[in-house]
């Protein structure tokens, strides 16, 4: 991005303390001076076939990168934000159909979805948008997917479907420049859906 002229903040930390999520919303007002878009993505999965084999620790630890640390940003941006600003999260289908091997990751999804439809509706008198991205159960090629399965997972990952691939992070991108533009005027408490074909219902 910096290549491209745009100006960026790098803030190692850990995103499941809340001071650290803070300090980078303010460290980043400091810097711009104002926040118009937050972008909540960050996640964690493990494999796990047996609810027994999910101890608490990992329990824990999964809803306090996928789940907390979006509301610890959300939280601390917020204080910051104005009429016609944005707030996007990245939810999944899995947080409509579960999903045998990502159970603790799914249920974080799930109280991803609900909560953006509930601070959707507490920050509309104030002109702030929230609204999420749902991608499909797996067919999204991300840095997860090596870490996640053995090689015949990785050779199979994206196969069935209607288009019967991987989709591509590029293929996602719009969906959020757009939410986060003019053009989503008129959305809120909205999740959209991007998977190549699958179906889901909730």
């Amino acid at each position: 991005m910096e290549a491209e002229g745009v100006k960026c903040l790098l803030f190692p930390g850990d995103i499941k303390n809340d001071s650290h999520c803070e300090g980078l919303v303010e460290k980043t007002v400091h810097e711009f001076g104002k926040i118009n878009i937050l972008v909540n993505y960050a996640v964690i999965q493990y494999v796990r076939v047996d609810l027994l084999d999910i101890s608490s620790a990992q329990f824990e630890e999964v809803f306090r990168v996928n789940f907390f640390s979006q509301f610890y940003l959300t939280k601390a941006a917020v204080r910051h934000m104005q009429a016609g600003d944005s707030i996007i999260a990245t939810s999944s289908i899995n947080a409509y159909r579960g999903n045998l091997i990502f159970m603790d990751y799914s249920a974080t999804k799930s109280a991803l979805t609900s909560f953006i439809r509930s601070i959707a509706q507490s920050l509309s008198g104030k002109g702030i948008s929230a609204n999420s991205v749902a991608p499909g159960p797996g067919p999204v090629w991300t840095l997860l997917i090596p870490s996640s399965f053995d090689e015949d997972g990785v050779e199979d990952f994206g196969q069935g479907g209607l288009i019967n691939r991987p989709g591509q992070p590029s293929e996602h991108a719009w969906l959020y420049v757009m939410l986060a533009s003019d053009e989503s005027s008129y959305m809120n408490g909205q999740e959209i859906h991007i998977n190549g074909g699958d179906y889901t219902s909730s």
